[in-house]
């Protein structure tokens, strides 16, 4: 990424920051067992202002600040660490990288933060992680409740990041469109290496071996989330991740996955037949959600509300379940009920970006958030048909079915960035011959 994109970014955030500092830690370090620890994945809020991927790091953002308006603290060179862990960045060389006007070590946390933060009336900061830093904003405060009888000025309060950043980072910019459309693209190649192992006996583990193997090969960080290859009546479960079960003739598979390049991500679902063809009872559950995700992708461009592509794909799926018997009654009365809930319980689409689930409100002061040119999401209509559930139908027990793409909003209409995957039934059936 250019360091122009992070000091644009910077200076944007500074026209609603007047009289406050912003403070960014870096994501913690997470331990698997004992001394063995993931693999690193940085803050995406640190790197969406700064581009800093380092452990460790902090960065202090004030648009009148004494000292600058981004400083950064590092951690110290330690040769003995970094002869286990990789080169630590100096502190001249981190304040070229990063365009920061001061950089500090680490080590000099207690010495220069409160100065930094003394002058603000407003602290953003996200409180919970109890970490170091954040017992420094808390002695901040506290200092700065003392001292104001004695007019001495200091923060009064703490508020939450996103207030400033999340209205941001819901529009993307041509370079962050640029690695999610990598994304899209490495993921629907991993997907047509993987729909040749799909066959009865072969493990829900394999294929998310597969998966996972081709978004290595193809040059992405790994897969952006649990991969999720829920078989049979795994399908129905909507987070199963344990893929530990075996493909069976005549099941589907729902296999839900996305790569992750440049920190920025994809998110796809396909749900396919192990046979390699759909049952008749299959494909009436298929066609539905298939028209409902049709649906809600045509109903996307600048001025539509979130709500309404929600709305859209949902009318098609009542309708259809209407059509088989599954639903009776009055269809507004099914909606206002909230009847279908046992077989469609989540909403049709989730921002994308830096997370998978992005960040961003769904509403505004006036109702449901408006399309912009630039927005990016998820359309993923479904519908699950739990054995555990009563309001199951026999003959559909069992099928979980899902059809998830990844939408960009243009200045005229919307671009499907994940459209090369073949949705259509007879697509997908000669695919898997």
């Amino acid at each position: 990424f250019s360091q122009e994109i992070f000091c644009a970014r910077r200076k944007k955030i500074f026209e609603n920051m007047e009289g406050s500092v912003m403070v960014l830690p870096a994501a913690p370090v997470s331990m698997k067992s004992r001394d063995a620890e993931f693999r690193y994945r940085a803050d995406s809020e640190l790197f969406y202002l700064t581009g800093v991927v380092d452990p460790g790091s902090i960065a202090v953002l004030n648009p009148n600040g004494d000292s600058g308006s981004f400083v950064l603290f590092i951690q110290p060179r330690d040769e003995e660490k970094e002869r286990w862990d990789g080169k630590r960045l100096g502190l001249d060389e981190a304040k070229d990288i990063f365009c920061a006007d001061e950089v500090y070590s680490l080590a000099d946390l207690e010495k220069y933060l409160p100065q930094l933060l003394s002058p603000a009336e407003t602290i953003f900061f996200r409180l919970g992680s109890g970490s170091r830093v954040e017992q420094l904003v808390i002695q901040s405060l506290a200092t700065a409740r003392i001292g104001r009888s004695r007019r001495i000025l200091g923060p009064q309060s703490v508020a939450d990041p996103g207030m400033v950043l999340d209205p941001m980072r819901i529009v993307k910019d041509p370079e962050e469109v640029d690695r999610m459309r990598q994304a899209a693209i490495v993921t629907v190649q991993a997907y047509q290496e993987m729909f040749s192992a799909i066959r009865p006996g072969v493990g829900e583990w394999e294929i998310e071996a597969v998966l996972d193997s081709e978004f290595r090969k193809r040059g992405a960080w790994g897969p952006a989330y649990t991969t999720i290859v829920g078989s049979g009546s795994n399908s129905t479960i909507l987070h199963y991740v344990s893929n530990n079960c075996t493909l069976k003739n005549g099941d589907l598979v729902l296999v839900d996955a996305g790569a992750e390049v440049d920190l920025y991500n994809a998110d796809i679902t396909r749900t396919l037949p192990i046979s390699g063809r759909f049952s008749d009872r299959q494909n009436d559950i298929y066609e539905i959600v298939l028209c409902a995700n049709r649906e809600a992708i045509e109903t996307i461009r600048p001025g539509v509300s979130v709500d309404q592509i929600h709305l859209n794909s949902l009318d098609v799926l009542i309708q259809g379940l209407m059509e088989l018997g599954i639903l009776k009654g009055d269809k507004d009365k099914i909606i206002e009920d909230e009847i279908y809930k046992p077989f469609f319980p989540h909403q049709t689409s989730h921002w994308l970006g830096l997370d998978v689930h992005d960040i961003g409100s769904y509403t505004d002061k006036i109702g449901s958030k408006i399309l912009k040119p630039g927005m990016l999401f998820t359309v993923e209509p479904g519908l699950y048909f739990n054995n555990q559930n009563s309001s199951t139908p026999q003959k559909y027990a069992g099928i979980g079915i899902r059809i998830e793409d990844d939408i960009l909003v243009t200045d005229t209409g919307h671009q499907n960035l994940t459209a090369k995957l073949p949705v259509n039934p007879s697509d997908i059936e000669h695919l898997m011959l």
